[in-house]
C-alpha cells in the first residue's frame, strides 16, 4: 500500500511538472501593459521583451522589471504579475516632472527625487523651468549647482498642484534665495528649500486671501505676507 501511495505521488508530481513546464496549456500567449501617461504600450512591451511561448511558471518577473526600468528611465516602478493561464501583466508608474532644465532647444525633465529622466523638445504644460543664477553668490563654492538643483526640486515638489500649474519659473540665486515666478507677473519669495511643505500651504492660503496681490513672501511660513496689486 505504501509503495502504491508513493508511486502515485511521484506520478502526480511528474504530471504537475509536465503541465507547468512541458505542456502547451500554461504558456505565455498574451502580454499587456497599463498605467502609462506618456509612454505607449508598444514601448513598454518592447522594453520588457517577455518570452512569448515560454512556460508561464518559468518567466522571471524580476528580470523583466529590471529590463523595463533600465531601458525606460521615465518609468519609476513596474509591477510584473502572472495572469494564469496564459498572460503576463505589467502595471507601470511613470515619473512625473516637477521641474525642467533648459538645455539648448530642449528641456530636461526632473522628478521630485531629483532624477533627470528624459529630454523633450517641448516643455510639458504646468511644469516650471529652472533659472539658476548663483555665479556671484558668496555661497557658490559651498553650494554647487547640484546642491542648488536639489533645493529647487524640494521647492517644486512641495508646491500644491494648483500652484504648480501657475508657476512659470523657479529662480535660484543661492541656497537661501529661491524665487517663484507665477503667471500674471506675480512673484513669490521662498527663501531656502527648508520647510517647503509649510511654505506651500502658506502660499496656497495667501493666494486665496489676497488674489489680487503681485508679491508674496513665504520665506518664514509662520508669518507669510502679500503686497502690491
Amino acid at each position: 500500500m505504501l509503495a502504491l501511495v508513493a508511486a502515485t505521488a511521484v506520478l502526480l508530481a511528474a504530471g504537475g511538472t509536465w503541465v507547468l513546464y512541458g505542456s502547451s496549456w500554461l504558456r505565455v500567449e498574451k502580454v499587456a501593459a497599463t498605467g502609462m501617461d506618456v509612454l505607449t504600450a508598444e514601448q513598454v512591451l518592447g522594453a520588457a521583451a517577455v518570452p512569448v511561448g515560454a512556460p508561464l511558471v518559468s518567466v522571471d518577473t524580476d528580470e523583466i522589471e529590471g529590463r523595463v526600468r533600465g531601458r525606460l528611465p521615465r518609468i519609476d516602478s513596474v509591477d510584473v504579475v502572472r495572469a494564469w493561464p496564459h498572460g503576463i501583466g505589467l502595471k507601470v508608474t511613470e515619473r512625473k516632472p516637477v521641474l525642467l532644465i533648459k538645455k539648448d532647444a530642449n528641456f530636461v525633465e526632473v522628478d521630485a527625487s531629483g532624477v533627470r529622466f528624459d529630454t523633450v523638445p517641448k516643455a510639458p504644460a504646468g511644469v516650471p523651468v529652472l533659472e539658476l543664477n548663483a555665479g556671484r553668490s558668496p555661497s557658490a563654492r559651498r553650494f554647487d549647482e547640484e546642491r542648488l538643483l536639489h533645493e529647487a526640486v524640494l521647492v517644486a515638489g512641495a508646491l500644491p498642484e494648483p500652484i504648480a500649474k501657475q508657476t512659470v519659473q523657479v529662480k535660484v540665486g543661492s541656497y537661501d534665495s529661491v524665487v517663484l515666478e507665477l503667471t500674471g507677473g506675480r512673484s513669490v519669495t521662498w527663501g531656502s528649500g527648508e520647510q517647503s511643505d509649510a511654505k506651500g500651504r502658506a502660499l496656497n492660503a495667501l493666494l486665496k486671501a489676497a488674489p489680487k496681490a503681485a508679491r508674496f513672501d513665504v520665506s518664514v511660513p509662520t508669518a507669510p505676507a502679500a503686497s502690491g496689486s
